[in-house]
């Protein structure tokens, strides 16, 4: 009996070894549109397609519908690293310091016996916490000659940023203890704004005109006062650093010559036409659009990197990748540029993931998934208990063709940072066709409800027509409920 107990002791341990924990690969960018991936399809595939970020999804699964929670860059961030709202994470705008004391999904990590890393962009302002190597941005950090706070000490980098952040992930991913599963978190600083291609890109796309996105020209009349008071519309707001007429990174002597050189002609012979109105607004439009796609192609191309090292290393088989951002963009839609609305070209943010044996090559997944999931993910795929105070859901079950069925059927979106870019604080819930948002500012107060099935560029809020009121209360309804659920006191 004992020699028998000892025998299934052993296989039982036999069996666990046997079964290694995954590593997790988290490819993150900033400010990535849906339309500016080619995976998704969309105007622009054709003209700038990302195939390295494309395999993953022909490799893996696309999601259509994940949502972001709050749609700006810090506390999108602090979202995915403690899978709570940002009123109880305590990131509500990107004024605050993320409180790194707190509960993270990295610190749970290294619990669970993982080797953690973070390099690139950080933007939280605090010392990252829950990792044993980082090396990140100061702030927004540049496109050029980066400085990299690397465990504390600044470390000076000459080069592309995206690029750069390439290298030294590729270099821990080298040096790191190989007996354990890895989680390493590559952030870009692109396609951030302002938009410095690399050297090697700045002639692309120079002979194509981009289309225009067909509300370019939007006046915002179909909607409450809230979306007309915006201050991120590409005729009067881009400003000279954005359109390359001032730079923002210091460049070296050498870089300089090459892309002032490309730039400064280009400037002074479009000062000589004195373009107004439309005219003015379609130069812009191209001037912005090809320095944001440029910026992608490096990504993509960086993205190509990644992949090719874990081919090349016997690690591809035992390495999820999740791809995302931490929020959409407009690309001209509208006539903007940036984010934080809940509309839906800036409340979608791309995900891709690929779990070789675990996920069918070329899924596509409808459901409604959120950046708050992401957290509760990660630590289903390495096995870890997952909090319960965490506020998303893992994934996995849908990674691997299984919808719980009670599965979020609505979404619900809080944006605090009122004032930035003319954006008001508000929030909302969504279902995928109908769409409810509440301005509360005590001088707008308004409300707006959209039909995305009947007016899927959201140019006419039906809030008033008797039609849908019947909607729209249930809605309301799923908004108060919502509110409770996440324990929301604002």
């Amino acid at each position: 009996m004992r020699i028998k107990i000892l025998l299934l002791t052993f296989l039982a341990l036999s069996i666990q070894a046997a079964v290694k924990q995954p590593n997790i690969l988290f490819l993150f960018t900033d400010d990535h549109a849906l339309n500016a991936l080619s995976a998704y399809g969309g105007p622009l595939a054709k003209i700038a397609p990302t195939p390295c970020l494309d395999r993953i999804a022909n490799e893996g699964m696309l999601f259509k519908h994940c949502l972001v929670s709050n749609s700006i860059c810090a506390p999108s961030r602090a979202v995915i690293l403690t899978g709570k709202y940002s009123h109880l994470n305590g990131q509500l705008t990107n004024r605050e310091v993320f409180d790194g004391s707190q509960q993270t999904v990295s610190k749970l990590l290294q619990k669970a016996g993982y080797q953690t890393a973070i390099v690139g962009k950080w933007h939280l302002k605090s010392t990252p916490t829950g990792f044993d190597h980082f090396e990140v941005l100061k702030g927004q950090g540049q496109y050029y000659n980066p400085m990299l706070i690397t465990n504390g000490k600044n470390v000076k980098h000459t080069g592309y940023t995206t690029d750069i952040i390439t290298d030294q992930s590729l270099k821990w991913l080298k040096q790191r203890d190989a007996k354990k599963p890895f989680f390493l978190m590559t952030q870009h600083k692109a396609p951030h704004g302002r938009w410095e291609p690399a050297l090697r890109h700045l002639n692309t796309f120079e002979k194509v005109k981009i289309p225009e996105p067909p509300t370019l020209f939007d006046y915002y009349s179909g909607r409450s006062a809230a979306s007309a008071n915006h201050k991120m519309g590409i005729a009067e707001d881009m400003g000279p650093n954005r359109l390359m007429f001032r730079y923002s990174s210091k460049f070296t002597p050498e870089q300089f010559k090459i892309f002032d050189g490309h730039f400064r002609p280009r400037n002074e012979a479009f000062e000589k036409l004195n373009l107004q109105g439309r005219d003015r607004t379609r130069w812009n439009y191209q001037r912005y659009i090809k320095n944001y796609l440029r910026c992608v192609k490096a990504v993509d191309e960086n993205v190509g990197r990644m992949l090719k090292y874990l081919d090349e290393n016997a690690l591809a088989k035992n390495t999820v990748i999740i791809y995302s951002s931490d929020q959409g963009f407009w690309l001209g839609e509208h006539g903007w540029f940036d984010k934080r609305w809940m509309y839906e070209e800036s409340l979608h943010t791309p995900l891709l993931i690929r779990w070789p044996g675990r996920v069918k090559p070329g899924s596509i997944n409808a459901n409604l998934v959120s950046n708050l999931d992401f957290a509760q993910t990660f630590l289903d795929i390495a096995g870890a208990v997952q909090p319960s105070d965490m506020q998303g859901r893992s994934i996995t079950p849908i990674l691997q063709g299984h919808t719980p069925e009670n599965w979020r059927k609505t979404h619900y979106y809080h944006y605090y940072e009122a004032g930035g870019h003319g954006v008001p604080l508000h929030y909302g819930v969504t279902d995928g066709r109908y769409k409810l948002i509440r301005f509360p500012d005590s001088k707008l107060d308004t409300w707006e409800f959209f039909d995305l099935k009947t007016d899927p560029q959201e140019l006419k809020s039906r809030y008033t027509d008797k039609d849908y009121i019947q909607k729209i209360n249930a809605l309301k309804e799923e908004l108060t409920r919502l509110r409770s659920q996440y324990k929301v006191v604002e």
